[in-house]
């Protein structure tokens, strides 16, 4: 029978703004430093950064399944490791300091791998585009992995709404893996348990952002709980209800959300006059974060004229972020 869940008193909510995030992998290399260098880890990334459109990561997770259908838990896919990508190493000691000819080559030579298709995007030259799509575990409202779970083993902390894994109760029947329609619980064959993103919750307790956001180089992201109407978290989602989750149709309701692009590059013809329409499409985003995107978009490049012009806006204030304290603001006060 499967947890019955209580709902957290507060809700930890991240927010990022797809029009600040360079595609850097810093968000990445910070979590893989600090949650994911043990025995059965290499493969994987609870944070990730992925070029939209594209395959992701494990590749074409978007139709592995899972999640809800009309209220009712469905069941996906496991990804395969080649989805992931098998980790493979180059021999630099050989090259460097054993003497052994030719180039320093990948062993074994990989066939995928995260970022695999990175910077390639979609249509045709000169009107082709690409942004980037930070994603992790999305410590969704009505988390699927928890309702797959069949040993009670994953909960969604009371103080602040993390989903974790318990890990003495795990027993490695990787339901969460196929019900999680964004693909972010993972099996570590190793230890025959499965692993997530834990939120940071060490550093939430104290008061510290997590990893990922305070180490944003482009302040792209923002944390902190969604009913404290002085953070930016609410004041994006709740009060501007610009920032959108990224396919609510798959039923979780997540709590991490994404300002759509508005300042991508405009069409242009070959001779290179530039027109109104961007080169990302609206069919595009639609997919990514429903119809209401069409809307944001608009209220966001009606905002960002205003600050242009030279008159007040708040929420581009907001969103320029021109204090890192101000968008993690301390989660736990």
């Amino acid at each position: 029978m499967a947890t019955v869940m209580k709902a957290p008193k507060r809700q930890l909510t991240f927010v990022t703004d797809l029009n600040k995030c360079i595609g850097c992998q810093t968000c990445t290399v910070a979590c893989k430093k600090l949650w994911t260098s043990g025995p059965g880890q290499d493969f994987m990334y609870w944070r990730n950064v992925e070029t939209a459109p594209g395959m992701g990561y494990p590749r074409n997770w978007v139709s592995k399944g899972g999640g809800y259908k009309d209220g009712q838990l469905q069941k996906g896919k496991t990804p395969a490791m080649i989805d992931y990508g098998v980790p493979f190493q180059f021999d630099y000691s050989g090259r460097l300091f054993e003497g052994k000819p030719g180039r320093v080559r990948p062993s074994p030579t990989p066939k995928s791998a995260p970022n695999w298709d990175e910077d390639q995007g979609a249509g045709d030259y000169p009107n082709n585009s690409y942004f980037y799509l930070p994603r992790m575990c999305n410590h969704c409202a009505k988390p699927a992995c928890l309702e797959a779970c069949p040993n009670d083993a994953i909960y969604k902390r009371e103080q602040d709404g993390i989903v974790l894994i318990h890990l003495d109760k795990c027993k490695g029947s990787q339901n969460c893996v196929s019900a999680c329609p964004y693909a972010k619980p993972y099996f570590n064959p190793v230890s025959n348990k499965a692993n997530k993103c834990i939120g940071c919750f060490p550093r939430i307790e104290k008061g510290v952002a997590t990893a990922c956001v305070a180490q944003c180089v482009g302040r792209a992201m923002h944390v902190g709980f969604v009913d404290d109407v002085n953070s930016s978290v609410y004041k994006l989602v709740k009060q501007w209800k610009v920032a959108l989750p990224l396919h609510p149709e798959f039923g979780t309701e997540p709590n991490v959300f994404y300002v759509p692009p508005v300042l991508g590059p405009r069409k242009e013809d070959s001779q290179g006059n530039v027109f109104e329409d961007p080169k990302i499409p609206l069919a595009q985003l639609e997919g990514l974060f429903g119809k209401g995107v069409k809307d944001v978009l608009k209220l966001l490049a009606m905002e960002r004229e205003k600050k242009v012009k030279g008159q007040a806006s708040d929420l581009m204030d907001v969103l320029i972020g021109r204090r890192s304290v101000d968008m993690m603001i301390s989660p736990m006060t």
